[in-house]
């Protein structure tokens, strides 16, 4: 490559959680990197989320609170959770996990020591350690042992405000880069990937008015997020997440760009999904309710990861779903996702106000509650702790149907990737020089059946690091 050009050894394309750690991990690699990152700061959609992140195998705050999950547990439930499971990175995430737990408290995250035993979709306290996933629901508990796997980044001197864990975490990882040595150039939005031979060798990008091409010696690594702001690529790609009255989750620029960039040399992609949730607990209490469709059947254990429950929610007939409750455990849900339709005295009336068949939400009650009086639930194996009959009138239902329930996520997968975060082409061959990692790839979080909270920003911190010393390197 002619010295006249400017370059550098290693471009990355967005500065969010995945793009930070690609540059801490080149930077230590001994590579001149370049971030360019399109918006006027750093972030991206991590810094719009709680802060958790989805390690295990032994990390030290799952020891501190006695819990001795392995990486073999991990990589079982993970393969479980998975609709198309990728073992070799599954594996080398599980056993990383502890490491990489090791690694991020290294470069400046905080987790506080305490363990948040509740169901909750997102604690407000400080506590470090958490279930965010599905380890203690049906079929998983059958698959491997559970252990909490949620790990809440802690804010200094905070108070476990929703959203912030998040922004903390970005910006810790995204000053660490700097402090590495990594260049950023902020409002450069990258047009074209260049190429010579096959191989990707650099950027077009334009900030302001100006257009400039820069070239990377060794790779340019794509960590641009995902493509929830883009209506377009949705529909294309996601169907399921193409309903107008869907809330979109993440940074404004999260609209696949990163991805087009990707296509535009022939890359393929992998697993494309989306997280969907309209969380009804907290209370507690509410899991002890049972999920019915239009039909008055009953098709999912009630006590999983709310991405689970929601998500077979919006895949019901015609997207309708109600949460039946009695007197005794009726509370109003935190989140107020789920707005209550009405009271009634008696399941017929309750039954014919919401036009079920005539009998069928009769039986499905009948049979619930007599096999819940003996604390048991052989349909769908809730467990015994969330098993109660329904017997104590009035009884109520919130109404979980697409459209009436505030439903909100955001998308999971994009370019085919090796586990070191190299981008696959179509014909199953790593594009020369190009990689990439976070929200854009596709790895572990596929779709919201087996999600867990923190996957996205576990897969896009290891990824990161993978990419990074591997464009650094090869």
């Amino acid at each position: 490559m002619p010295s006249a050009r400017p370059g550098c050894d290693v471009i990355i394309v967005g500065l969010g959680a995945a793009g930070a750690c690609a540059a801490i991990e080149a930077r230590a690699a001994g590579a001149d990197v370049l971030v360019l990152e399109r918006a006027s700061a750093g972030g991206g959609s991590t810094a719009y989320s709680g802060g958790y992140i989805y390690l295990g195998g032994g990390t030290r705050v799952q020891k501190v609170n006695g819990f001795n999950d392995t990486p073999e547990e991990m990589f079982k439930f993970l393969m479980a959770a998975t609709p198309v499971p990728d073992a070799d990175k599954i594996r080398a995430y599980a056993d990383d996990s502890p490491a990489h737990f090791d690694w991020i408290e290294a470069h400046g995250i905080t987790f506080n020591n305490g363990f948040y035993a509740k169901k909750h979709f997102e604690h407000s306290t400080e506590d470090g350690l958490t279930w965010t996933g599905n380890e203690k629901a049906w079929p998983f508990y059958e698959k491997a042992k559970p252990a909490p796997r949620g790990h809440k980044v802690t804010r200094p001197g905070g108070q476990g405000k929703l959203g912030e864990g998040g922004f903390q975490l970005a910006n810790t990882l995204i000053e660490q880069a700097k402090a590495a040595g990594a260049r950023t150039e902020f409002d450069a939005r990258v047009l074209e990937l260049l190429t010579e031979k096959g191989r990707v060798v650099g950027v077009r990008y334009k900030q302001f008015d100006k257009e400039t091409s820069v070239y990377c010696r060794r790779g340019a690594i794509i960590a641009t997020g995902g493509f929830g702001a883009n209506k377009e690529m949705v529909a294309k790609l996601c169907r399921e997440m193409a309903h107008e009255s869907f809330y979109i989750v993440g940074a404004p620029y999260a609209d696949g760009a990163g991805i087009d960039l990707g296509l535009s040399v022939g890359a393929d992609t992998g697993y494309i999904g989306s997280l969907l949730t309209a969380p009804f607990y907290p209370p507690a209490s509410l899991l002890k309710g049972i999920l019915v469709n239009k039909h008055g059947k009953r098709f999912i254990n009630e006590d999983t990861y709310h991405g689970r429950s929601c998500t077979a929610c919006l895949r019901q007939p015609d997207g309708i779903a109600y949460l039946i409750c009695d007197n005794a455990i009726f509370e109003r849900p935190e989140f107020g996702s789920q707005p209550l339709i009405d009271g009634w005295e008696t399941v017929s009336e309750m039954e014919a106000a919401l036009k079920i068949p005539t009998g069928a939400l009769q039986k499905t009650m009948a049979d619930y509650n007599a096999h819940a009086a003996k604390g048991d639930d052989p349909e769908f194996h809730k467990v015994k702790e969330y098993v109660q009959p329904l017997t104590e009138a009035p009884y109520a239902a919130l109404d979980c149907t697409v459209g009436k329930a505030t439903y909100n996520g955001f998308t999971l997968g994009g370019l085919k990737t090796s586990k070191d975060g190299e981008v696959i082409d179509k014909r199953g061959k790593p594009i020369a020089g190009l990689y990439a990692a976070g929200a854009c790839a596709s790895n572990i979080a596929q779709d919201g059946m087996g999600y867990a909270s923190g996957t996205c920003i576990g897969e896009s911190t290891y990824f990161g690091r993978r990419a990074g010393r591997h464009a650094a390197t090869h």
